[in-house]
């Protein structure tokens, strides 16, 4: 489990948690990738193309890697304060929040990272 708490704000923070995300994926790890905080404006089409950040690959490429094996969570609360609703995000981006955070991330077995 990864948890992103930043976006374009701290883009070093925001592209690791990505980058480990597309990672632990290629590696057959079972990922489960929660947006948060700014973090949660790249669950909208389009917004991961508009991230730069020079010698780091394209955000929309890690989404992409993490969709095809993993997930991607956006937190309940923080979508609401963005007024995001699950019309507006990306295909099999799901809406959730502190109850499946928390059962997501004490299951045996499970790492928890934050970013």
């Amino acid at each position: 489990m990864i948890k992103v708490t930043a976006g374009a704000d701290a883009p070093e923070r925001c592209s690791q948690a990505f980058t480990v995300a597309a990672v632990a994926v290629a590696s057959g790890v079972d990922v489960s990738l929660w947006l948060t905080g700014e973090s949660a404006w790249f669950a909208l089409p389009g917004r991961a193309a508009e991230f730069e950040l020079p010698h780091a690959a394209p955000l929309p490429d890690l989404i992409e890697s993490v969709m095809a094996a993993g997930r991607i969570t956006l937190c309940t609360q923080c979508a609401a304060r963005r007024e995001i609703t699950e019309k507006d995000v990306i295909e099999g981006v799901r809406i959730a929040g502190a109850q499946v955070f928390v059962q997501e991330s004490l299951a045996d077995d499970t790492q928890a990272l934050v970013y």
